[in-house]
């Protein structure tokens, strides 16, 4: 193929562009006056964006640009390209014409390169320039069926593990028929891109002609792959059942299972839910990443997990105080146990004996017992807990309180000397009270022993990497509860979506919390049995902070959208 070689310098468009020639010139200096890796370092530096530098490749070259915004690799490529192959260099194949594959790059620079594809591919090749994130991002995207039931990395290899009758861990062996089998590499394909992509949990539905595949990615459900043909449903669906031990012919009644896998040289546990659905059966797998999860911990603390500095002081003097129960609610999927954890990494495990009970133990920590529960075997949370206080804790974690007994044990263990640390679901912190008196909890045994009530959220923080500035919406202000005239002129933010976030423009969450002391006025007044709207105000008066305020100032730091904060609260909670 003709290439011209008159062509313009990567500089001369750069300033041609609008990019000052100083930073350019210092690059230059510091490579030596060589070019070829002067777009990179200035990327690198800051001073150019990927985009820019695509654009000015795409201007130098004569070629054109292409931004690959939500583009999908067609199938029919995966036939005869391999995907490693468009990882390695990287590429994506955009459409073939007359013999002649046009592919998007990111260095037209890389003639060899270029040369060494067309040998590969075996067809002559037409260029068009876009960014490396961009490529890869693509390809990411692209990452369907076809590819999955193809092909899987040749190093990867996933092995179920279970347990023996002495609870020692056993690796399985596949039979070679079954590892052959298209739903079993699907399915590996699928946990690992799971992983890969930092989900919590995978729900695979069955629609009439379908079957989609969707990821929960910090609290928000985003789509896997391209929908599956719905023949491939069913063998999803027996493959997770064998794993986890269920009944493969029971298609009518919800089933529950678990299994561990070795997977990506890691051991990972999931946890499988079956639901039966007009269409067929829903599945929904939980991940707990262990590895991933403790070596997180061992760096966590409270202040990084995003709680305002007053909460922040009054929860760090609660869970120092030697007796008492400290209570965190919130739904499920709000952050609590990780709350939890990061308050036992802040305490003292050399003088105090630390015992946690938990369904399941989802972090491992040092210096501390941990006790999972296991239901079939009769260790229940009430049975754990009993035998945990003749083992002489001075702090107890219990994961949950599900059940009056379990209720009981821990108020008593609260009134009798221990800290008690604990979990609850519900929606705010004067919930709570309710929830235990429809457990038949008597409020004063319970309010005697609650030191402090912490509810908390967890809401999507914007992604630095595409992070903009807005102007005040007057329409989204009002709807948020909030007044024009007064936030107008104030800087608000919002995720153009990037490669970083997968096109979400939010990446990772933090929380928002709202925390009632338990005071002795705010005691009286519940066991005098006041009007919620009551004890509310006095407990804002003497300077409790609600989630929906926490929320709001967590967008005036530039931290959240509105969008965002008022899909997780809403505006009467504030």
């Amino acid at each position: 193929m003709a290439r011209s070689t008159a062509r313009p310098t990567l500089v001369e468009v750069l300033v041609r562009q609008g990019l000052a020639r100083e930073p350019i010139e210092q690059a230059l200096r510091r490579l030596g006056g060589v070019s070829l890796a002067l777009g990179q370092t200035l990327v690198n530096e800051g001073a150019l964006s990927e985009e820019q530098l695509a654009r000015a490749l795409a201007e130098q070259y004569g070629l054109p640009y292409e931004p690959l915004t939500e583009y999908r690799v067609d199938q029919q490529f995966y036939t005869s390209i391999s995907v490693k192959l468009m990882q390695r260099h990287p590429f994506v194949p955009m459409e073939e014409q007359a013999g002649v594959l046009t592919i998007a790059i990111a260095d037209p620079q890389n003639i060899l390169g270029f040369d060494e594809l067309e040998l590969l591919i075996g067809k002559p090749l037409a260029r068009v320039v876009s960014s490396r994130s961009a490529i890869l991002s693509a390809l990411e995207r692209s990452e369907g069926s076809s590819q999955a039931l193809r092909e899987l990395e040749a190093e990867y290899r996933s092995v179920l593990v279970k347990e023996d009758d002495r609870g020692e861990e056993v690796l399985t062996v596949n039979p070679v028929a079954e590892d052959q089998s298209p739903a079993v590499k699907l399915l590996d394909s699928i946990l690992l891109s799971a992983m890969q992509r930092r989900a919590s949990d995978i729900h695979i539905e069955a629609s009439d002609r379908a079957t989609s595949v969707k990821l929960r990615v910090d609290g928000i459900l985003v789509p896997a792959m391209e929908p599956l043909d719905f023949r491939l449903h069913a063998p999803l669906v027996s493959r997770l059942k064998v794993m986890s031990e269920l009944d493969i012919a029971e298609r009518r009644v919800p089933q529950d299972g678990s299994f561990r896998m070795r997977l990506d040289r890691k051991t990972v546990d999931f946890r499988v839910s079956i639901l039966p659905s007009v269409f067929g059966e829903s599945v929904v797998v939980r991940i707990l990443d262990r590895e991933a999860i403790t070596t997180g911990v061992s760096a966590l603390r409270l202040e990084r997990l995003g709680f305002n500095p007053e909460d922040l002081k009054r929860f760090r003097r609660a869970i120092v105080r030697p007796y008492g129960m400290v209570l965190v609610t919130g739904p499920t999927g709000s952050g609590k146990t990780t709350t939890l954890y990061a308050a036992i990494t802040e305490m003292s495990t050399t003088e105090d004996k630390l015992i946690t009970i938990e369904d399941p133990v989802e972090y491992q920590l040092a210096g501390v017992v941990q006790i999972p529960v296991n239901e079939k075997k009769g260790l229940t949370f009430a049975r754990g807990l009993r035998s945990i206080l003749r083992h002489d804790p001075d702090k107890i974690m219990v994961g949950e309180i599900r059940d009056a007994e379990t209720a009981q044990i821990a108020i008593q263990s609260a009134l009798t000397g221990h800290l008690v640390l604990t979990t609850v679901h519900a929606n705010n912190v004067f919930d709570v009270i309710g929830r235990f008196a429809s457990m038949g909890i008597d409020a004063y045994n319970f309010l005697a022993a609650l030191n402090c009530v912490l509810a908390q959220r967890l809401v999507r923080i914007l992604c630095p990497s595409c992070r903009v500035q807005v102007a005040a919406d007057q329409s989204l202000l009002e709807d948020s509860g909030l007044d024009y005239e007064q936030y107008k002129d104030t800087p608000f933010y919002q995720g153009k979506g990037c490669s970083n976030c997968m096109g979400t423009g939010y990446r990772g969450r933090k929380c928002i919390t709202e925390f009632l002391d338990l005071t002795d006025e705010i005691k009286e007044m519940i066991l005098a049995e006041r009007p919620l709207s009551e004890i509310r105000y006095r407990a804002v008066t003497d300077g409790m902070i609600t989630l929906r305020q926490s929320a709001i100032k967590k967008v005036l730091q530039g931290e959240t959208s509105l969008r965002e904060i008022n899909r997780v609260t809403f505006s009467e909670e504030g």
